[in-house]
């Protein structure tokens, strides 16, 4: 065993347990109708369907008008903000449009079979209600400093939004901790894992095991970590500038192929659609009947497209504008972007190639499936699936940096000093989640 190779198993060994009690944490279960069910995706569901409900399906009639003020609303001179409504709106797509889109919904369909993805388009359908309130929240109570940069999301809207409410210690204790739980958060959801999974599709389609890079992941961190930090060191507008380039890009690329897949399964469609609607109906022990399945879609749509958590909140609140709902009408698109357009594609490459009845014995996990699903149609395709893997990684890691570095400031102050300590941390943790298996 080579030195680098060795240098990979001692990082596994330190950070494996770590990330499996965080992990037990987390996803602490309840149990309803007999199933176990993450107590968090519940509370996501609640809140998704109440807001719905209570703005009267904001989500279906404000479709429209997101659309133009996405692309007609101008700023005034007199707009506080650092960027543009189409500039935030890539950012934080940019932090949702990652590895989940490839490798969650795979994960869907391996344990939920094909009904799964229906109920991953409802969660994505309500959750675009939720992006619009944690938006509008994000613009209104946003903190702009003396320099003219802007902090918010919801640390700040839960701290002052609570005092107006008569509420000012909870406020500043919820404030707080959601702070903490982002910076915690953000070297997991849009860090680690966005690394680890862009090393492992580089490792399948250059050999794998008997290729040059096993066992060598953090190296390919360091890459990853590097360009990164060229990036993020410029802030907020930096980080705009290269997500309004590269998310429109990325989503295209990815689309235009999943749907050539689908084009050459075209034999297999109906069926496929078919098992969907199906499948999301039909109880099955296994996952404790349609609850089981519908959780577990609510689930991934949730890591996907991350509604309710309120990480966009931090990107939206640096657009420019005097307008604080307009960003929320820009913010319910995401969810409808992500999941309810790329993961229902991937979704349906992965169930228009291999059997549904197969899809819960399949062998191959998360990207390795539908990469498998992309490789069974275009013999060529690993290569460019691999580059859209690597860039939907990279833009994650992006936006989840500024999420985390505005988490960082809120908990220890203000400061250029401060923002780069938190980007070196980002960075090493990079290397980290290349490295650990």
């Amino acid at each position: 065993m080579s030195a680098a190779q060795s240098l990979d198993t001692v990082i596994n060994e330190l950070v494996q347990p770590v990330t499996d009690a965080i992990s037990s944490f987390i996803f602490y279960d309840v149990t309803i109708a007999g199933s176990d069910v993450p107590l968090i995706v519940c509370w996501l569901i609640f809140g998704a369907g109440f807001f719905t409900v209570y703005l009267g399906f904001i989500n279906f009639r404000g479709f429209g008008h997101a659309v133009n003020v996405l692309f007609f609303y101008m700023a005034t001179p007199e707009s506080e903000g650092e960027i543009t409504h189409f500039q935030a709106l890539t950012a934080a797509v940019s932090g949702t449009v990652g590895i989940g889109n490839i490798a969650g919904v795979a994960i869907t369909v391996s344990i939920g079979g094909p009904g799964a993805i229906f109920w991953l388009i409802v969660a994505g359908l309500v959750g675009m209600t939720t992006k619009f309130v944690e938006c509008t929240l994000g613009v209104k109570y946003r903190q702009v400093n003396a320099d003219g940069s802007v902090s918010g999301g919801p640390m700040y809207y839960l701290r002052a939004g609570l005092a107006a409410r008569g509420l000012p210690s909870l406020g500043k204790f919820l404030g707080l901790f959601y702070a903490i739980s982002i910076i915690i958060g953000c070297l997991g959801i849009g860090n680690m894992f966005q690394s680890n999974q862009a090393y492992v599709q580089l490792l399948q389609v250059t050999g794998g095991e008997a290729g040059p890079l096993d066992g060598i992941g953090w190296i390919v961190g360091i890459g990853l970590a590097a360009l990164v930090a060229l990036i993020i060191l410029g802030g907020i507008k930096s980080i705009a500038r290269v997500t309004s380039r590269l998310v429109p890009f990325m989503v295209v690329f990815y689309i235009a192929g999943a749907l050539a897949v689908i084009a050459l399964n075209a034999a297999n469609l109906p069926a496929a659609i078919a098992s969907i609607f199906t499948g999301a109906f039909t109880p099955s022990g296994a996952l404790g009947g349609v609850l089981g399945i519908m959780i577990i879609g609510f689930q991934r749509a949730a890591f996907s497209n991350e509604a309710g958590i309120g990480s966009a909140a931090i990107a939206h609140a640096a657009v420019a504008t005097d307008k604080p709902i307009s960003e929320g009408f820009v913010g319910l698109l995401e969810p409808f972007i992500d999941t309810v357009v790329i993961c229902t594609l991937t979704g349906l490459v992965i169930i228009t190639t291999f059997p549904p009845d197969s899809l819960t014995s399949n062998e191959l996990q998360g990207i390795e499936l539908t990469s498998s699903a992309f490789e069974t149609k275009i013999s060529w395709s690993p290569i460019p699936l691999s580059v859209a893997a690597i860039l939907f990684a990279f833009s994650t890691m992006l936006a989840w940096a500024y999420y985390g570095t505005r988490a960082w400031t809120y908990v220890f102050g203000e400061g250029r000093g401060k923002e780069r300590t938190f980007s070196l941390i980002f960075c090493a943790f990079i290397v980290i989640g290349a490295a650990v298996k």
